[in-house]
């Protein structure tokens, strides 16, 4: 069988925040992809602001870079499991995967995910065991860890003989041998072990083509973008070709620009061949998934599996007495096309309409993937708010079913006993426990999804920043029934609307957790902190200090409150119950309840109470 021997395709696949990204900015520099004065940044395929804030991979990027006489298409994606869709379709467009494990943590639940998946497409591995330097590294351990998932994932004999490089992306340093001073300035052994390794795709460029859509990008000027891999045959500038829509039907359309992929850049192309990684622009209408081939050989490729959402929550046009202060778009028909534009590009979204004309109900992978949403929007100037996040229930066996995740935890000893307790009080059932010599206990647990919703606070405080929590999605089980979770405590609500004062706020801090600084604006119905109690309590912070004409004897001494709490985009929906929403700004993150009136919100407590009863 004729190969093309002078590419490679390649993904970079690991646990969030094992290293990819690293490594492959030290891959893109220590090639001969840039030249000499190009600077590149650290973590330069992470372009996206917020993906460069939270240090995390959201998209999946191309890159392509030259090493020797080759080319090695280089795909990063990301570690999140709330991004494990763009991980899935990633392993169709490449031969060969690059699996990241860090010398310290070893295999966690992202590993076997991101593995799983490369299996079920049979792609020839390479182990890369990073931060080989970290303190406490133990690259050997870490080796016997991903033998055994290999074994346990059904590994054959050809899979079990990897090759192993260590490496520390972070200083550019790379090896074959597990000793530290062993460690070279140089990536040698990573692209060396990526040519011999991974397996030359197939050339069958002169039979009919066969493309398909793996991710979508959007430009205002070309339109919608589909990026993919040529399966077979040759495709280029001017072509006229069929489209196998995923409901059966075709369309046909004029490729009128191509795209490839090399370094930082996407370059215009006139043709691209089997094996070849590239951006078609074109069709308006494109979808992740579909084959685009010539009219007269209509053959479609078996259509890809995207994961459904697991969490929804309900997108509302802002509606708070302050609305219009900060952003610039506030009305129904911006967000809706805003929401709708977001469908271009990101296929494990789905966006549906209400009987409400200002309300929508939007479904992702989980709390972060919808965070991201709600942040990206923000800082486009949108204003709106959201409801608490709720998990999607399916019908499977004629049994309603709830998502669960698998939860593996590693923290110190003494806070293990109250995690076991907060997740059994979740409906988190312990699976296995591991107590290392170093103090540190590993925990694993399935857990149902809505158990996990504001968990995340919870457990940084629990073991005082010292844990480490990590999920993912397993499966679907029966919904445990008569089992809500939520917040215990009540919130501090607000009964009228001005300014936080300094006073106000020194009166009721007794009477749980303030969320609001003074010379804050507040409005009735603003949610100001967190109760003490079970229930609500409506306050009053906006209140002044009676001046008098009468000299205390203490008035020399300073007010002073407690510093408040400021909640962060997640924890401000972890926070949520029903009967609140979120108002998000660009400048301003408010909690609020979904009615503002005291007396309107005492009346519908009190019906609600009468008919429980």
């Amino acid at each position: 069988m004729k190969t093309r021997d002078d590419i490679r395709n390649v993904a970079i696949i690991a646990h969030v925040d094992h290293g990819k990204t690293t490594l492959v900015n030290e891959l893109l520099k220590q090639s001969d992809t840039l030249d000499e004065h190009t600077q590149i940044a650290d973590r330069a395929l992470d372009s996206n602001a917020i993906e460069k804030e939270r240090g995390i991979t959201i998209l999946s990027k191309n890159t392509a870079v030259r090493y020797r006489d080759k080319q090695i298409n280089i795909l990063d994606t990301p570690g999140h499991a709330d991004f494990g869709g763009e991980v899935e379709r990633i392993m169709k467009m490449v031969d060969g995967v690059v699996l990241v494990v860090d010398a310290f943590e070893g295999t966690m639940p992202q590993t076997r995910f991101v593995l799983k998946k490369a299996f079920e497409q049979h792609l020839t591995p390479i182990v890369v065991i990073n931060k080989v330097d970290r303190p406490g590294a133990r690259p050997e351990e870490v080796v016997d860890e991903v033998l055994d998932l290999f074994i346990e994932l059904g590994a054959d004999e050809e899979e079990l003989d990897f090759p192993v490089i260590y490496a520390s992306a972070m200083n550019g340093t790379s090896s074959l041998d597990p000793a530290l001073d062993s460690q070279e300035h140089t990536m040698d052994p990573i692209f060396d072990t990526i040519i011999d390794t991974i397996p030359a795709p197939v050339d069958n460029s002169d039979e009919p083509l066969q493309f398909q859509v793996a991710m979508l990008d959007y430009n205002e000027f070309v339109g919608r973008v589909g990026i993919g891999r040529v399966f077979r045959g040759t495709i280029k500038v001017g072509d006229n070709v069929t489209v196998m829509k995923l409901d059966g039907s075709q369309q046909n359309f004029r490729v009128t620009k191509l795209f490839g992929y090399f370094g930082l850049q996407r370059l215009e192309i006139n043709e691209a061949k089997a094996g070849d990684l590239v951006a078609i622009s074109g069709m308006d209408d494109i979808f992740v998934g579909e084959t685009i081939c010539p009219a007269s050989h209509p053959d479609a490729l078996p259509i890809l599996r995207i994961d459904p959402p697991t969490l929804q929550m309900n997108f509302i046009t802002n509606n708070s007495p302050f609305v219009g202060r900060e952003g610039d778009n506030v009305t129904a028909r911006k967000l809706e096309d805003r929401l709708k534009l977001q469908l271009h590009t990101d296929v494990s979204l789905r966006v549906e309409d209400t009987e409400s004309p200002d309300t929508w109900v939007v479904s992702g992978r989980g709390e972060l993937h919808l965070s991201i949403l709600i942040e990206t929007l923000r800082r486009e100037g949108f204003e709106l708010a959201v409801s608490r996040p709720k998990v999607i229930l399916r019908k499977i066996d004629d049994k309603l079913s709830e998502p669960f995740e698998n939860v593996i935890i590693d923290t110190p000893d003494e806070y293990s006993g109250s995690i076991i307790d907060a997740l059994a009080q979740r409906k988190g059932e312990m699976t296995n426990m591991e107590t290392g010599n170093n103090g540190q206990t590993r925990i694993t647990f399935s857990t149902p999804t809505r158990g996990l919703i504001g968990f995340d606070s919870q457990f940084l405080s629990m073991t005082r920043g010292y844990g480490i929590l990590n999920h993912t999605f397993a499966e679907y089980k029966p919904l445990i029934r008569n089992w809500e979770p939520g917040r215990r405590n009540g919130a501090l609500v607000s009964i009228n609307q001005g300014k936080a004062t300094t006073y106000a706020i020194m009166g009721v801090e007794g009477r749980g957790t303030i969320f609001v600084d003074p010379g804050a604006e507040i409005y009735e119905g603003m949610i100001v902190g967190e109760s003490s109690r079970e229930r609500d309590i409506s306050v009053n912070v906006t209140k002044g200090k009676n001046m008098t004409n009468v000299r205390s004897s203490n008035k020399d001494q300073t007010a002073s409150i407690k510093k408040p709490t400021h909640l962060t985009l997640e924890e401000s929906l972890e926070f949520l119950n029903e009967d609140e929403l979120l108002e998000i700004t660009p400048e301003s993150i408010r909690l609020r309840k979904r009615t503002l009136n005291t007396n309107a919100r005492e009346k519908e407590a009190k019906k609600a109470k009468k008919e429980t009863n």
